[in-house]
């Protein structure tokens, strides 16, 4: 009896959640990043820690017995004392969801054992005592490259303060704290943030010190129209980009970095809406938490956080906080201590998470929700499966759906579907009624990229509320169309005024419009004015509304006769892009109706009919993406087995890139060997840099992220 007893304790490979500094070391997985655990755990703020090793996540999805009593839960199944965190001892929680003392352990399970002594769950590897001690070993096995000593990950870790002994205890009476009626327990807004003298607006100020300036450009389908001739349908394009000063702040700053202010940007509001079903167990939901670890360590003190988790319910873990040190440490805590079980409620997870923001005291300039899942609406959706809008819409609550409500939350809802069994339909749904983006996180590991790129996006914020106004000059002109995608559009019925309803612009985040109009024939003049264009936004800083008004009208030449035009580059440009959309949804449409073959007809056609334009002759970089991006689309579309577990998402999330001109992830989109990643900015580019250079040692190094573009390259086949 002795014998199995001492075999027994010899297990346990586990996620280090320490409950001291001294006993504690951060963790590197097997591909090279920080372990869930580590991320999450006070040791990796320590100020003299050590680059050590941790097992990789498991897949097996092994819970604690819900059948255990409270006491046992307690207990060190070595050697059955208490286990009590804040008391000097460090805890151990093993990935089936045991906990062992970490001095009981340490001592055995360097000889090798690898069952856990409880339920029998076998592990992959097992923890050390002296993680330093064998670190040349471990580095030598994932690869021969050197680990950097003050990585960027280590400096973000070490600004965190150590944890209190009482902080578990606060944590655990506030995260079982029953829920109030209203949530208007948010803590309070920095209400004096210092605004510099660059945070003015100025319209003849350089792009590097202005903040929220917005630039616009007009380009005329072809510069001359013969003054004897008319032109139906003369395509015009208006640009648009969001302007601001180069350094902007992520809360974290590697060392290799100069310093910058919280108050370049304006703070936010997210709360996050996290599937913690029993289909998230294992490396899903060790993923997630790391992700949200990324999350938590680069949101500013003036930002504010709230998680919401769910499965067959929704809770609040706590309300809106700010991201202080403190505010860090007890999200980390509550995020770590998630664990998953039973079905999928999200109708129940968005309506807490919309309540979060409606029910509010204070105000963020800034706010957005993301939501995650990984499998089917199992209580608000028919049970017949039947794929109904309208089913999909009413999981929204009204509160935050685009325009809807009269509550002027303005509150976008950033869907991710987590793996091939998520509900791309209603992810899509959601996201594109609330002015959100869909992402299609096809690789889990991927899933810490892709939210970065999102809060790349959200904290950078310097425009909100943007209305475009297109105004026709020349008085026998009228508007006869405005192509901008999902954006609301509007014509007065005289048909001169329109105006484009843009909402929020990330910092260097651009939007591109096409109007058409009817050119008629006038021989009294040389030249014809076509457009003016206005802008009234708010800045998210100041809070003041900013008009900017384009003082050159758009015009062009009406001469006796013209010769060969070349029709503009950046006007052929756009209309690659929506002529791709429009074949994306035409060819869905033909998928969902069961005719994969007129799917696959009409992404070719579009293919063939824009290799012949200027600007994809010319190699232009869009193109040429957009070219590979049909491609993918139609491999997706093979058979039918490869539309439903992938072809369906990859559409839809590609289709609300396009349609909102706003980057989203989707395979392989966040990595830096894709093609092109369409509209990211810089600041997304820096945020998922951030994140893939927390990589150490791996078998290969990612490259940085590119500016240029979010289409992922083709999967090889395996």
């Amino acid at each position: 009896m002795g014998s199995k007893w001492r075999k027994a304790k010899l297990s346990l490979k586990c996620l280090y959640v320490p409950s001291t500094v001294e006993d504690s070391t951060p963790s590197v997985d097997s591909t090279g990043r920080f372990s869930d655990a580590a991320l999450l755990s006070p040791a990796a703020r320590s100020n003299d820690f050590k680059m050590p090793t941790t097992p990789t996540p498991s897949s097996s999805g092994l819970r604690l017995p819900t059948h255990g009593s409270k006491t046992s839960k307690r207990t060190c199944a070595i050697c059955l004392t208490t286990m009590k965190p804040g008391q000097g001892q460090a805890i151990f929680t093993a990935e089936c969801s045991h906990s062992f003392h970490f001095k009981c352990i340490t001592s055995n399970v360097k000889h090798g054992n690898q069952i856990c002594p409880v339920c029998r769950a076998k592990w992959k590897e097992i923890p050390f005592q002296n993680p330093s001690s064998d670190i040349s070993i471990r580095r030598a096995r994932m690869n021969a490259v050197d680990w950097p000593q003050d990585d960027a990950w280590a400096t973000t870790s070490r600004l965190l303060p150590p944890r209190r002994a009482d902080a578990n205890r606060h944590l655990t009476s506030f995260s079982h704290a029953p829920e109030p009626c209203v949530f208007d327990d948010d803590e309070v807004v920095d209400h004096h943030p210092e605004i510099n003298e660059e945070g003015s607006f100025n319209k003849h100020a350089s792009d590097d010190c202005s903040i929220g300036a917005i630039e616009v450009k007009t380009y005329p389908e072809i510069s001359a129209v013969s003054r004897s001739a008319s032109h139906n349908n003369f395509t015009i394009l208006i640009h648009l980009k969001a302007l601001t000063i180069r350094r902007h702040n992520f809360a974290i700053n590697e060392a290799n970095l100069p310093p910058v202010s919280q108050n370049s940007r304006a703070a936010v509001d997210l709360v996050t809406v996290l599937d913690v079903s029993g289909s998230m167990a294992g490396t899903k939901l060790a993923l997630l938490k790391r992700a949200m670890g990324f999350v938590i360590l680069h949101l500013g003190p003036s930002d504010r956080l709230s998680v919401i988790a769910f499965s067959s319910n929704a809770r609040r873990l706590f309300p809106l906080r700010r991201m202080t040190d403190t505010g860090r440490q007890e999200a980390l805590q509550a995020v770590n201590a998630l664990v998953s079980n039973g079905g999928t409620n999200i109708a129940d997870g968005l309506r807490k998470g919309a309540k979060v923001m409606k029910d509010r005291k204070w105000k963020n300039p800034v706010g957005g929700i993301i939501l995650l899942s990984d499998g089917q609406d199992t209580y608000a959706v028919n049970p017949d499966g039947a794929r109904r809008r309208s089913n999909y819409q009413s999981l929204l609550p009204f509160s935050v759906h685009l325009n809807g409500g009269g509550t002027g939350l303005h509150i976008p809802v950033h869907a991710f579907g987590f793996g091939a069994d998520h509900d791309s339909v209603l992810m899509h749904s959601i996201s594109e009624s609330s002015g959100g983006t869909f992402s299609f996180i096809e690789a889990e590991s991927v899933i810490q990229d892709a939210f970065a790129q999102c809060i790349g996006g959200l904290l950078s914020v310097v425009v909100q509320e943007l209305q475009l106004g297109v105004e026709c000059v020349h008085p026998m002109l009228k508007l006869g169309s405005i192509k901008a995608g999902s954006y609301k559009t509007h014509v007065m019925p005289n048909a001169r005024l329109g105006f484009v309803d843009v909402g929020d612009l990330y910092a260097e985040e651009e939007r591109d419009f096409l109007v058409t109009v009817d050119i008629p024939v006038d021989g009294s003049c040389d030249e014809m004015s076509l457009l003016k264009v206005r802008c009234v936004y708010r800045d998210p800083i100041t809070k003041q509304s900013v008009t900017f008004e384009e003082s050159n009208e758009l015009k062009i030449q009406r001469p006796e006769l013209t010769g060969d035009l070349v029709v503009s580059v950046e006007v052929d440009r756009q209309r690659n892009r929506l002529r791709a959309a429009e074949a994306m949804t035409e060819a869905r449409a033909a998928a969902e109706r069961g005719d994969l073959t007129s799917a696959v007809s009409v992404l070719e056609c579009c293919c063939k009919a824009m290799s012949e334009t200027i600007s994809t002759r010319g190699g232009d970089q869009l193109c040429v993406a957009l070219g590979a991006e049909l491609r993918e689309m139609q491999e997706r579309m093979a058979n039918r087995r490869v539309y439903e577990s992938s072809g369906r998402a990859y559409v839809l999330s590609g289709l609300s890139s396009h349609s909102w001109q706003r980057a989203t992830a989707r395979g392989d989109s966040t990595s830096g060997t894709s093609l092109v990643q369409s509209y990211q900015t810089p600041s997304m580019v820096d945020m998922v840099t951030r994140s893939q250079t927390i990589f150490l040692g791996s078998s290969s190094p990612q490259s940085t992220a590119r500016t240029t573009g979010s289409f992922p390259a083709r999967p090889q086949p395996g």
